[in-house]
């Protein structure tokens, strides 16, 4: 296992509780972490990690389809030789790693859980609340553990007309400065994808496709965009993690991978889908964070369950993506650990 988990992991021990426990009334140590028995035992011994977020439980889809998902991806996640740590803020606990109860508890609040990005987590923290985390909350949590890689379904980005509005997702400059490997589909097509990638540039993000030379737009596999660096197996993924850590650069890396050919749903029903559906978000004045829950809600109406159908696969698609890049991370530095 390299340094800086170990270190992580030493400064986070005394913070660690039992999975029942509670932190007391008067304790100002409210928003310390819990780290589930499992997740502590496979860091600390240097065993494969994978983060995932809850957002995709509370938000993403209906109970009990969300409840499944988040169960199929776990089980994903551990037949590729990976420990998955599902994140999310439970009666003012971050938690990184649910137990079966707390996922049923996280599906059963459903929209009840607070969204939460970076922003929300101090505010979710001290009012001992629910919190689904984002992907920039997440990617908060997985650091400071030490879990260097995250597997989403999409992360945000610019909206589309975004140089109007200024409406840019905190995943983006997240990735800017915190140095955790993010897996998804790209970014999620509802969306500017160009100037969304503009913007990672910006900020110092390497953007990597997955054994494809075209960004992909999360539902589909083309975007019509193409970005300079390109891998083709978990280990090219393991080794440049690892070269980025070693660099110090302090930024994270996207993992570009397109949902798989059987899964994707026709390119053109999505698109019509979606402009509709911005137009009825304007229409409604829904902006900040509830934009992209409604947006993704109408889209899959409007495609009659075509687009919550591939989200699904794609989520699937990456955990296993995901896991084998953990995998290889985990050997590359054993390796180097014994050598």
């Amino acid at each position: 296992m390299d340094s800086s988990a170990i270190s992580r992991l030493t400064n986070l021990h005394r913070h660690l509780q039992p999975a029942d426990s509670k932190l007391p009334e008067s304790d100002n140590a409210t928003g310390l972490m819990k780290i589930s028995p499992e997740v502590a035992e496979a860091l600390s011994s240097g065993k494969p990690v994978v983060a995932l977020e809850s957002t995709v439980i509370s938000h993403g889809m209906p109970y009990p389809q969300n409840l499944e998902t988040a169960k199929q991806l776990e089980a994903i996640v551990r037949v590729n030789g990976a420990i998955p740590a599902t994140i999310a803020i439970l009666d003012g606990v971050p938690c990184i790693g649910l137990s079966m109860e707390d996922l049923q508890k996280l599906a059963n609040l459903g929209s009840r859980a607070q969204k939460t990005a970076r922003r929300d987590i101090a505010h979710v923290v001290s009012i001992r609340g629910n919190g689904a985390t984002t992907v920039s909350a997440t990617m908060f949590f997985a650091s400071k553990v030490g879990i260097p890689i995250f597997v989403t379904g999409g992360i945000g980005g610019v909206h589309r007309h975004g140089e109007n509005t200024l409406d840019t997702s905190s995943d983006l400059t997240e990735l800017g400065r915190t140095p955790v490997a993010v897996v998804s589909a790209g970014v999620k097509s509802i969306l500017d994808i160009p100037r969304t990638l503009e913007y990672l540039e910006t900020q110092g993000v390497c953007v990597a496709t997955y054994a494809t030379n075209e960004f992909p737009a999360f539902f589909t596999e083309r975007s019509g965009c193409r970005v300079p660096c390109r891998v083709d197996t978990p280990e090219d993924c393991a080794r440049l993690i690892d070269a980025n850590m070693k660099l110090g650069l302090g930024s994270g890396i996207l993992f570009a991978v397109p949902i798989p050919k059987e899964h994707a749903a026709s390119g053109q029903l999505i698109e019509d889908a979606i402009e509709r559906a911005i137009g009825e978000a304007r229409a409604k004045n829904i902006t900040g964070n509830s934009e992209t829950p409604f947006l993704l809600s109408r889209v899959n109406e409007l495609t009659g369950g075509t687009s919550l159908a591939s989200n699904i696969a794609l989520l699937k698609n990456n955990a296993q993506v995901g896991a084998k890049i953990a995998a290889a991370l985990a050997q590359l530095r054993g390796h180097q650990n014994s050598g």
